[in-house]
């Protein structure tokens, strides 16, 4: 049994030679006399390191997994908060309780043999939107925990992160967490993690894994489901960890090499870029060079920094070597996907292909609008333009498409929840802008149109499960699953990416708040064409000013207001949803008569409802084809492309179509 040496990527080498490791002393007799590749066999094993990535769905508990497994190791932050989610550093994932991006941490615990190992954990996002993340990092690990709810069950981006791993080779670590509920049900929940796995096509080694139960909110874990739950001690996950993540096969002898997958800014170097080592030892002020993906090399230069995690702290060192990840400093024009390298080596290491964008906007300036440059410093084009490519560099599951002389750009993205946190990132540096309506991205083959399908998995009452039905069926979905339980019911729909859109809201106000929906890429099929959507009409300005509470209380029973009195308002800015299909023009800056005959009786009191601030992500679901997004520091809202009387023009052109088309 010997592998074909006909691998050219060194991550197959690895792959093969951790196979072969078991066997190495007879297979390395027969590989002499056969002519094999003597590099696999070079590789050893690194028993003093482990590195596991952390995967789940969203909100299943990785980041407190993280913390739980940091404080209870030796890492020096035994007194951290159970529930501080020291990992979710950035602002808008702190706000929004969620991961956006990958990063990494350390533990160190004891190896059983008298020793230490050093335990390298990479938290990885949870929503689909941010796949790109999990995509990238999957080749820096040997090994993944898949965090599954323990009431939920694997979800869509459970399937999607498990395949990632699975077509990697790695086997995984089964954590059912939040075990300390009422409501969970952990032996279907384990059938259900099974079942998943082998619809995905784990080999009978995949699916031999083990499993954990496990509170990261209380801080124990168990192999035993009714065992005892009140010691804090996760040492169970940490000995699944060694015993069933093999250690990285390491080649020191080999000359360096690194596959970056992230980089980040240093205001005193320029730029970091972060890998695993694949083989050989780095030292610092090693001349090294990078070579692209498309085999063009860099410059020989200098290392100036290494870096490796201990804890959640980037520590420097003198040197690193082979299945360490790092962080090295010396390069300001490597980007995501570069091999840094020594200089004789003309080879690149290959990187796991990503999923292609199913979402794309154009993002412009907002020179159209009367209130620009009002909020923000940064309204220009060109300045738009370079935030976006320095987002491109870092973010690989983004791409742009640039048309000469043209003043936008056209950003494609996974989803809207992607675009809309780069657009609120950009509004909160300053930026002002304004993007279209979101269209699916398409695929031409010959005559023949495709467009992203998603796999849609929703969780509500049995009591709105008909209304769900046929909401979808008129968005063209086709229902793949249906599981319904005493009081609860699980479908799943094959349906078009761009039959989603705006579809969330519907779901939540038809399940009152009570439903899960999620949903995950799944291909693309034949377009399906026009897709019936219950859009209703729009509330428009027609004057400038400010909105007046007299205006806005005789426009509420009208329909739903977007803006409050005392918002700035301009022609053609969209303040409201119609209550009707057609578009209602309307004056907000009325104001009450005023004349100097008393009244016997006092004033009527104008009581407003509150009025719907919509967020990004909200708005780009929401914008029609004829509406743009106007984005600044201080607000979100929508106005029409065309003036009052070209959309008057529009319409009576569209009504003449239809009449001779009936005709």
């Amino acid at each position: 049994w010997i592998p074909k040496p006909s691998c050219e990527t060194q991550s197959g080498e690895m792959l093969r030679a951790r196979a072969l490791y078991p066997f190495s002393p007879l297979v390395r007799d027969v590989g002499r006399l056969v002519g094999v590749q003597r590099r696999w066999f070079a590789m050893q094993p690194r028993e003093d390191l482990r590195n596991v990535a952390i995967i789940a769905h969203v909100d299943h508990g990785k980041t407190s997994l993280v913390d739980c497994l940091l404080k209870q190791s030796e890492t020096g932050l035994e007194d951290l908060d159970m529930g501080s989610r020291v990992m979710d550093s950035d602002k808008l994932e702190q706000e929004r309780g969620i991961t956006i991006l990958s990063k990494c941490a350390s533990v160190q615990i004891p190896d059983g043999k008298g020793g230490k190992c050093r335990i390298n954990l990479v938290d990885t996002p949870g929503h689909a939107d941010f796949g790109g993340e999990v995509e990238r990092i999957i080749n820096m690990v040997d090994g993944v925990c898949l965090v599954v709810d323990a009431t939920e069950g694997p979800m869509s981006q459970t399937k999607f992160v498990v395949m990632k791993a699975l077509n990697q080779g790695l086997k995984p670590i089964v954590l059912i967490n939040k075990c300390d509920r009422e409501s969970a049900r952990l032996g279907e929940v384990e059938s259900e993690v099974f079942d998943m796995l082998a619809n995905v096509g784990a080999d009978d080694d995949q699916l031999d894994f083990p499993i954990v139960y496990a509170s990261a909110k209380e801080g124990w874990a168990t192999e035993d489901p009714e065992g005892t739950r009140d010691a804090k001690d996760m040492s169970v996950l940490f000995d699944r960890i060694l015993q069933h993540v093999p250690p990285p096969m390491v080649d020191e002898s080999s000359g360096f090499s690194m596959l970056v997958t992230q980089t980040q800014p240093n205001q005193f170097l320029g730029k970091e870029v972060i890998g695993r080592i694949h083989s050989g030892v780095v030292k610092r002020e090693d001349i090294m060079k990078f070579i692209t993906p498309e085999l063009k090399s860099s410059e020989p230069a200098p290392i100036t920094k290494i870096s490796q995690w201990f804890g959640i702290q980037q520590v420097e060192m003198e040197s690193a070597k082979s299945g360490d990840i790092v962080s090295i400093a010396g390069f300001p024009a490597c980007h995501v996907n570069d091999t840094v390298t020594h200089v004789e080596n003309n080879s690149v290491i290959k990187s796991v292909p990503i999923d292609p964008p199913v979402l794309s906007i154009a993002i412009s300036s907002n020179s159209a609008s009367p209130l620009s440059g009002l909020d923000g410093d940064k309204c220009t084009f060109p300045m738009i333009l370079e935030r976006i490519e320095s987002e491109i560099e870092t973010n690989v599951s983004l791409t742009i498409t640039k048309n000469q002389g043209s003043e936008r750009v056209i950003v494609h993205g996974r989803g809207e929840l992607q675009l809309g946190i780069l657009l609120e990132q950009m509004r909160r540096e300053g930026f002002e802008l304004a993007c279209s309506s979101p269209e699916p991205v398409l695929k031409h083959e010959g005559d023949e149109i495709f467009e992203p399908m998603e796999e849609l998995t929703i969780e509500c009452a049995n009591e709105h499960t008909g209304m769900v039905i046929e909401k979808l069926a008129k968005r063209k979905a086709d229902m793949a699953e249906f599981d319904q339980g005493e009081k609860r019911s699980k479908l799943v729909f094959k349906i078009p990416f761009r039959s989603l859109l705006g579809y969330r809201a519907e779901f939540t106000q038809d399940t009152r708040g009570d439903g899960i929906i999620h949903s995950m890429f799944d291909g693309f099929i034949p377009y399906k064409g026009h897709i019936q959507r219950n859009d209703k009409g729009a509330i428009i300005s027609t004057e400038s000013g400010k909105a007046t509470g007299f205006a806005l209380g005789s426009l509420e029973a009208r329909g739903k207001l977007f803006i409050e009195p005392g918002d700035l308002v301009y022609p053609d800015m969209v303040i409201g949803e119609s209550s009707r299909e057609q578009d209602l023009e309307v004056n907000p800056c009325k104001e009450k008569e005023l004349t100097n005959v008393r009244a016997a009786g006092k004033d009527e009191r104008v009581k407003l409802s509150p009025a719907t601030k919509m967020s990004i992500e909200q708005c780009i679901t929401y914008a029609r084809e004829n509406e743009v997004i106007e984005i600044t520091p201080k607000r979100v809202g929508l106005r029409k492309i065309h003036n009052s009387a070209e959309r008057k023009k529009l319409a009576r052109n569209k009504k003449n179509a239809n009449a001779r088309k009936r005709g």
